[in-house]
């Protein structure tokens, strides 16, 4: 019975055994894998370092290990730094990204508002404006528009008392009666026939329209004159 135990004692001791060198020799093979790593590393650091060293003394250029010391302290103290101007530039691309779409959709909106005023004619209303403007340039001097400006108010209220229904309706009928009379073919009058026609019903409403109205143009310029 004391000889099955320590048989026992004994195989699982070698299965720990076995276990253990198992693990001792993974470990070492790391450490070969480490070392060969850290060899072919150390000759590409070389190889880097040979051809930077003498990339620098073609370009004459001389770094003090000092400076380099420096940059790698400033590198790491900034290191917060970096992170959030990373994080700054992750997040302006994101909206960028999201930007997109919605800058292609006024574009999109845009041309096709351009296009609704091509076909309705604007462009090419604006464009033979230009004559007009160069006429206007050359036509009046700086000083001509300064007294505009200067008169801007009372033309403007010129304009509105003309654009008056009465004032509009006169104009309009006046403008009537001259396109229907044919100028070619007008009659000539006597003194006689004149005289005639001044009895007539429509000949004495026109010269009550037209004494009224030089009446009235006279009282506005005596109060004028009296202020």
């Amino acid at each position: 019975m004391e000889e099955k135990n320590i048989q026992s004692q004994i195989d699982a001791l070698d299965k720990k055994l076995d276990l253990i060198l198992g693990f001792v020799n993974q470990q070492r093979l790391n450490t070969v894998v480490i070392e060969d790593l850290v060899s072919d590393l150390s000759i590409i650091g070389k190889d880097v370092y040979d051809s930077t060293v003498e990339e620098l003394d073609k370009r004459q250029v001389e770094i003090e290990p000092s400076e380099l010391t420096d940059l790698a302290v400033s590198f790491l103290r900034n290191i917060g730094n970096i992170k959030t101007a990373m994080n700054t530039l992750e997040m302006a691309i994101d909206l960028s990204k999201e930007l997109v779409p919605i800058t292609n959709e006024v574009i999109i909106d845009f041309t096709k508002e351009l296009n609704v005023y091509e076909q309705k004619g604007y462009f090419k209303f604006f464009k033979e404006l230009k004559p007009i403007m160069d006429n206007i340039v050359t036509g009046f001097s700086p000083q001509d528009l300064r007294e505009l400006a200067d008169s801007i108010v009372s033309i403007l209220s010129l304009v509105k008392e003309m654009t008056q229904p009465e004032v509009l309706g006169v104009m309009k009928n006046a403008t009537k009666a001259f396109n229907s009379m044919e100028t070619e073919s007008v009659p000539s009058y006597s003194i006689w026939r004149v005289m005639r026609e001044m009895n007539s019903p429509e000949m004495k409403k026109a010269l009550g329209y037209g004494i009224t109205f030089m009446k009235n143009v006279s009282k506005d310029v005596e109060i004028k004159n009296e202020v």
